[in-house]
């Protein structure tokens, strides 16, 4: 009887902590709108919002799984900027002409953040745009603010795979964003003045991808080795080289996605999806 009390008091233990963990679990990333009516993020697509050739998509893996990794993140409206090699103007539906561009709030948000946050914080809402101090260089909120799981950063860059228009260049930056609860922004340099360079709230202006920061820890990224000759490979390196690319090479009916398959077929295994 002592057995069945310690076994039973036992699982009512489990069960009460795996209650504990679901109702404490916060998700690997959470996406709050600032700006109302700004588009939400969404997932990356494998095939890069369908701008993919077929063959690519089918038969990729490493294109497709670099495209799906993060999360598209999209301007909060349409906007139009131009540069004339010294001053950046902007302008939006609405503005009826073009602004000289310091730093501007988005349209009627600023009274709408003060009508709507603590007292000690009106008249701290963010910029939506502003030019840098730098030539040609502008930042840019997407309305949001991140925040990651503990342990956790956020890659901020252009989108993987995914065809750019014209005029811009995204800078990448990684945030702490466990630790630093404040706008999601992307910093670019215009590359042509005297063009009207467009961002649409239809169209993605950068991927965001969580990182566990152990792996920008200097240790881990400092953890390598190069090997500096064919001479110095080991039997077991050209064995694998020979799997790889020789046995593939000289078969008469090579299967096309090889490598696709099974990079498909071990996710599974591994308990993931497609």
């Amino acid at each position: 009887m002592e057995t069945q009390l310690s076994r039973q008091l036992a699982a009512d233990a489990i069960s009460d902590a795996a209650g504990t963990d679901t109702a404490v679990r916060t998700p690997r990333i959470t996406f709050y709108r600032m700006i109302p009516g700004a588009r939400m993020p969404q997932r990356a697509d494998r095939s890069a919002a369908g701008s993919l050739p077929t063959r690519a998509f089918r038969y990729c893996e490493p294109v497709v799984t670099a495209s799906a990794f993060g999360y598209y993140v999209f301007p909060p409206t349409d906007f139009t900027v131009i540069w004339d090699g010294h001053e950046i103007s902007w302008t939006y539906e609405g503005a009826g002409d073009w602004l000289p561009l310091t730093h501007a709030q988005f349209p009627h948000f600023a009274d709408h953040f003060d009508a709507h946050v603590p007292d000690e914080i009106r008249g701290y809402s963010p910029p939506f745009v502003s030019a840098l101090q730098e030539p040609g260089l502008m930042q840019m909120w997407s309305g949001l603010i991140a925040r990651t799981a503990p342990g956790w950063s956020l890659l901020v860059r252009p989108c993987a795979n995914l065809p750019r228009g014209g005029g811009f260049e995204m800078f990448e930056g990684i945030i702490e964003t466990d630790r630093w609860f404040g706008p999601l922004i992307t910093n670019m340099r215009l590359t042509k003045t005297n063009v009207p360079i467009e961002f649409s709230r239809d169209f993605p202006v950068l991927q965001v991808q969580p990182l566990p920061r152990e792996a920008l820890d200097d240790a881990a990224l400092n953890d390598f080795e190069c090997v500096p000759d064919l001479e110095s490979l080991r039997p077991e390196d050209w064995d694998d080289f020979y799997d790889t690319v020789v046995r593939p090479s000289a078969m008469t009916a090579r299967p096309r996605g090889e490598y696709a398959a099974a990079a498909r077929r071990r996710r599974k295994s591994d308990g993931g999806s497609e």
